[in-house]
């Protein structure tokens, strides 16, 4: 499951900008991956990972969470939801609401690590319908960089048996 998972999940990606190699299930609402970038795919190489790489790489993590989340079927707020429920949300409906970050020390892009876990969800009932999805995310390197976050997800009109 997990590289199949992971290959798919990245698909939507360029390819020089599949900055996740691998991931680890930590627990039902988290999961730990391992990157690598390579050459950055938007500027000369700054020598460091930087405030765009971290929105890319939480978000490669993100969807590698919901995507296993949705096919283990293990958090109620997603039991509804079918794969191709998610491969259809993936880019249209799964949208930042707010998006914070704090780099403590510089992280070396070529080899690093990141979490991304759910700290709560919630369904949100309106004119349209959301599922609410508070995240932190957390980044390192073998050599002490450092950077954390929390992103709230927004992914609209979830499939209604949540």
């Amino acid at each position: 499951m997990g590289q199949e998972l992971l290959e798919r999940v990245l698909l939507p990606y360029k390819v020089d900008c599949r900055y996740l190699c691998s991931v680890e299930p930590e627990g039902d609402k988290a999961v730990r991956g391992e990157f690598t970038i390579p050459e950055s795919c938007y500027i000369d190489d700054t020598g460091h990972f930087n405030a765009v790489e971290f929105n890319i790489c939480y978000n490669q993590l993100v969807y590698y969470l919901i995507a296993r989340t949705v096919l283990e079927g293990r958090v109620p707020e997603f039991a509804g939801w079918t794969m191709e429920d998610f491969w259809r949300k993936q880019l249209p409906d799964i949208l930042i609401a707010r998006f914070e970050s704090r780099f403590k020390r510089p992280i070396n892009a070529r080899s690093f690590s990141g979490e991304v876990a759910f700290t709560s969800l919630s369904l949100r009932r309106g004119t349209r319908s959301m599922l609410l999805a508070h995240t932190d995310v957390s980044f390192w390197d073998v050599d002490g960089g450092s950077a954390q976050g929390a992103v709230l997800l927004a992914i609209m009109e979830p499939p209604s048996a949540c």
